[in-house]
């Protein structure tokens, strides 16, 4: 590999350590408490994690729709990083405006997270997108693994620096606990913003003629090539069959994602459990994630796929019967043992299954492929959970996903469907 090519691979793994600062203090383990106990003080607690299940899934609905248009805009425009650079600096707006959060404000924490929450999604897609071009094929679960495993490592550092934040605010010079949650918002944003440079700088790009176009022009391109792209897709039938597999277990690893923490909080587990639960996560899902790269070269990705969503049946079981800290501690142990390498592998899985030349539009359609499973999980867990009183049976109702996501993923034929990609 030339130093070059090197230079740009170590670009693209750094933005997943830059990003994943908002998975882990925004998205999973410091807003989802704050929200619970601050943002929503005033409601009950399992209408609170409703609210916040709903606000997820609002996000996720207006991310969907946009990003296979932007998909189809940058692979016609030549502009991955123009728009990769537009989300990142949405994103890290709408983590700052959290800072401005106090009691009783969760609706304005909810619209908040939302701006972030398109951020982060939306750049998630132009960054995917250069995978299949900064790699070769046989080296592509290794590169992607790479990338959630540099995520798990920055976001965790971050995270447990937050974490000493809220448990220790004097050690930093801060008044309380609550003036350092909110400052932990402001150092995601900071964080995000430096880190993402090298990947401004260095990845590829070859745009043309950019300037002779206005912004409708590309919109209506775009719009074509949506159109295009449903029918294009569902040529590649192996590669249509995996999306729809990616579609029912991805709903269920991003419910588990997004809605563990406020759920933890909601059976009455402390702040300090729950975060250092989801940091340990972290530390496990460095390792791990690697190990489920070599072990997608060894036996396939699909096969390595199937290891992980096993063990997310179990953990969604286990789930239903959470009852102490001690218990979440074991559940989160085991979902960084599967989460990187379940996310790593299906995108290299992907990766294999499109043409190259189609990268950033069939990544727009992987990305609305998950994008709309995660509408519909949290939206699930939600209401089960505000119809029942209690959010157990919504995180029992998760391991369906598994289950059928698994179904599915045993019709796919990946030999065939990479002489698809390549016709």
């Amino acid at each position: 590999m030339e130093k070059k090519d090197k230079k740009t691979i170590y670009s693209w793994v750094i933005y997943d350590w830059a990003n994943s600062a908002f998975a882990t203090t925004i998205l999973a383990a410091v807003l989802p408490i704050y929200y619970n106990d601050v943002a929503a003080a005033n409601l009950p607690d399992n209408l609170a994690t409703s609210y916040w299940g709903y606000t997820q899934a609002i996000a996720m609905l207006i991310i969907a729709l946009i990003t296979p248009i932007l998909g189809a805009v940058a692979d016609y425009s030549k502009s991955k990083k123009i728009f990769l650079k537009l989300f990142i600096y949405i994103g890290i707006t709408g983590t700052g405006l959290l800072f401005f959060i106090t009691e009783g404000m969760y609706l304005l924490a909810s619209l908040f997270f939302i701006i972030a929450n398109i951020g982060f999604s939306g750049g998630n897609i132009f960054y995917d997108s250069f995978l299949p071009i900064i790699t070769k094929k046989d080296k592509i679960d290794y590169v992607s693994s790479m990338g959630y495993s540099a995520g798990y490592l920055g976001g965790g550092l971050l995270l447990l620096i937050n974490l000493l934040m809220i448990m220790k605010p004097s050690l930093f010079g801060i008044s309380d606990t609550l003036i350092a949650t909110r400052l932990s918002f402001l150092t995601v944003a900071i964080w995000w913003f430096v880190f993402s440079i090298p990947a401004l700088i260095n990845l590829p790009e070859s745009r043309i003629g950019l300037g002779k176009f206005t912004f409708v022009p590309y919109i209506k391109q775009g719009l074509s090539r949506v159109l295009n792209t449903f029918r294009n897709v569902r040529k590649y039938k192996e590669l249509w069959k995996f999306l729809i597999a990616f579609w029912i277990y991805n709903d269920g690893i991003g419910t588990i994602i997004r809605m563990a923490t406020i759920y933890g909080r909601e059976i009455g587990i402390g702040q300090n459990d729950l975060i250092g639960a989801l940091l340990l996560t972290q530390v496990i899902g460095i390792p791990f994630t690697l190990i489920f790269g070599k072990l997608g070269e060894k036996i396939g990705a699909k096969k390595g796929i199937y290891i992980s969503l096993a063990v997310y049946l179990i953990i969604t079981v286990m789930g239903y019967r959470l009852d102490s800290a001690l218990d979440f501690w074991i559940l989160a142990g085991l979902v960084g043992t599967v989460q990187g390498g379940a996310q790593a592998l299906s995108r290299s899985l992907y990766g294999t299954l499109i043409p190259n030349e189609k990268s950033a539009e069939f990544f727009g359609f992987y990305g609305i492929s998950s994008k709309f499973a995660a509408i519909t999980g949290p939206f699930v867990f939600a209401l089960v959970g505000q119809l029942t009183g209690s959010s157990r049976y919504g995180i029992l109702a998760v391991a369906l996903f598994f289950i059928f996501g698994m179904i599915m993923l045993s019709t796919v034929n990946v030999k065939k469907g990479v002489k698809e990609s390549t016709n």
